[in-house]
């Protein structure tokens, strides 16, 4: 491929990810990302394929980025208490990267149904690599898949959902104060699930 090529390609699956992640699969048309990429739908069929291809490369792209995170921060985590950090570090990822749990966030709701395997090929190697690292620092009672899904499910739904003040505005991500909120929260939650005194979740 030539420069051009990989800035056109790049272009084109950037525009791509936000539109899927803000309407979905099902609620984008290849010619809405041409548009978004400022293309013609000829020249992106050409660089990246069809709908379904590009789906596949702005999956893959999300799953290499969440990867390269969670192995690092795996690879940090020596004790119990060192899953909390594991926490943080997916929250600010979550924060970071709002576009990867909304892609997620839409599949859960039978988007892209036609669109098989993502989960064997993309959740469940990083849901497994979590589970081992905490199994070596948990006791064997703990539901360690239960509480990875429930970190994934709350900050999924924080990331697209917020939560509502008095006044019926959402705040979410976005807002320093929520975000501090609820990743003392999540702490709490996790030092509870897997034994440590509340002390422990700062």
């Amino acid at each position: 491929m030539t420069e051009s090529s990989d800035h056109a390609r790049d272009r084109i699956i950037d525009a791509a990810t936000r539109l899927f992640a803000a309407l979905g699969y099902d609620g984008t048309s290849t010619r809405m990302i041409a548009e978004a990429a400022g293309l013609n739908v000829a020249t992106v069929a050409y660089h990246v394929g069809g709908k379904r291809d590009l789906y596949i490369a702005v999956m893959e792209r999300a799953h290499q980025t969440e990867r390269a995170l969670l192995s690092e921060a795996v690879a940090q985590v020596e004790d119990a208490a060192g899953l909390l950090t594991l926490v943080d570090r997916y929250i600010d990822f979550c924060a970071a990267h709002p576009e990867v749990p909304a892609l997620w966030m839409h599949r859960w709701l039978s988007d892209a149904a036609d669109v098989a395997h993502l989960e064997e090929h993309y959740v469940r190697p990083l849901l497994e690599m979590v589970a081992a690292a905490a199994r070596k620092v948990v006791s064997d009672d703990v539901d360690v898949e239960y509480v990875i899904w429930t970190v994934v499910w709350c900050s999924h739904g924080f990331g697209s959902g917020g939560v509502l003040d008095a006044q019926g505005v959402r705040h979410g991500m976005d807002d320093p104060a929520e975000l501090a909120r609820f990743r003392a929260h999540m702490r709490r939650l996790v030092a509870a699930a897997i034994g440590l005194p509340a002390e422990a979740a700062g």
